[in-house]
């Protein structure tokens, strides 16, 4: 079975039943969510940010909501930036950020169902995010000599093929690919349906034929051995005849990216950035990404647009003055990465966040 991690503990917390406490009330918060259909990995992300939250407020004597101030948490604020993690370095801004959105959440629903009297965290500043490319982007073949290290000649190596090819045809997420299921492929029409994505979700995406392909000698040749005569209905097994866990389906991938010896390193999410750059490079609308990936906001599928450097480069290699006539090519067939409409939507997100 999946191993899981032992529950948050309070060590400095003197009266963990004080039913006004922090353990207390972030217990029934947690109900809350649970009963309003809220992700298991929205709760379990939020129960460990308020955990660190509350047992550095019970090193302080702070052991209720109603003690805390908004001078309090600023001063958490600036315990997060500057926490070393064991290996010496700091908390990143995102993970900052998380944090505090977390406990903004929380002090929220207190002041709304009356534990406290006010809301303390309501005019919280939250540090600003960076807006980061994708570290690595695959080009084709570079995406091809990944996809061919699995030794399809075994078992495993023909099911991390499958694996691989599933990534790379639909950018799906880890999560969304490890609750996969049998009846989710649709070979006949060629999609894949994806259920509870991010923000519990369905969407129905395409799939290539190679991609099929792959999957349908798996399911032929491999997964009738691994089940074990235990069926769950889930698409990829583990050796085990288990579902894989987040953990080693990232080690899998991961470790076919470093064989190859391609100069990048990165693991499932590699494919997602790789699918979004090389759709758009040929052509595919920024709607229709956005669509594949599940994107609730266009801006988040714009940022893959960026690493589309291809017709970039053309525009720049045609119209810079320093220049060689020799790099004149440019073929005017390709369609434009970007209506207007798109552009213009752009730059008022930019004005908005400048103010």
């Amino acid at each position: 079975m999946p191993r899981k991690r032992p529950p948050p503990s309070f060590p400095d917390v003197p009266n963990i039943a004080d039913p006004q406490g922090f353990v207390c009330l972030m217990e029934r918060y947690f109900e809350w969510l649970s009963v309003r259909n809220y992700s298991p990995g929205t709760i379990r992300t939020r129960r460990v940010r308020l955990s660190q939250f509350i047992n550095w407020c019970a090193q302080r004597s702070l052991l209720r909501p109603c003690e805390i101030t908004k001078p309090i948490l600023e001063r958490y604020q600036r315990h997060l930036y500057h926490y070393r993690q064991v290996n010496g370095k700091p908390l990143t801004f995102r993970s900052q950020h998380h944090s505090l959105v977390a406990i903004r959440a929380w002090f929220k629903w207190l002041a709304r169902q009356n534990h406290i009297l006010y809301n303390p965290a309501s005019e919280l500043e939250l540090p600003k995010l960076e807006n980061r490319l994708p570290k690595a982007v695959l080009s084709q073949p570079e995406a091809e000599q990944v996809l061919s290290q699995p030794d399809v000649r075994t078992a495993t190596g023909l099911r991390d093929r499958a694996i691989l090819e599933t990534f790379y045809s639909t950018g799906i997420r880890r999560q969304e690919l490890l609750q996969l299921a049998l009846e989710d492929l649709d070979s006949q029409r060629g999609t894949l349906m994806v259920r509870q994505g991010k923000g519990r979700k369905d969407r129905m995406i395409p799939i290539g034929a190679r991609a099929v392909a792959w999957i349908e000698k798996y399911l032929a040749d491999v997964r009738p051995h691994l089940c074990c005569g235990h069926e769950d209905g889930c698409l990829f097994l583990s050796h085990l005849g288990e579902p894989f866990t987040p953990n080693r389906l990232t080690q899998l991938v991961r470790a076919y990216v470093d064989k190859a010896d391609i100069g990048k390193t990165g693991s499932c999410h590699l494919f997602r950035h790789t699918m979004a750059t090389l759709m758009h490079e040929n052509g595919a609308d920024i709607r229709d990404i956005q669509a594949m990936l599940g994107h609730v906001n266009l801006a988040t599928t714009q940022l893959y647009t960026q690493v589309s450097i291809k017709k970039l480069k053309q525009v720049h290699t045609l119209t810079h003055p320093a220049r060689s006539d020799r790099s004149l090519t440019v073929n005017w067939d390709e369609p434009a990465p970007a209506t207007a409409d798109e552009l213009f939507a752009t730059l008022a997100a930019e004005l908005s966040d400048e103010q």
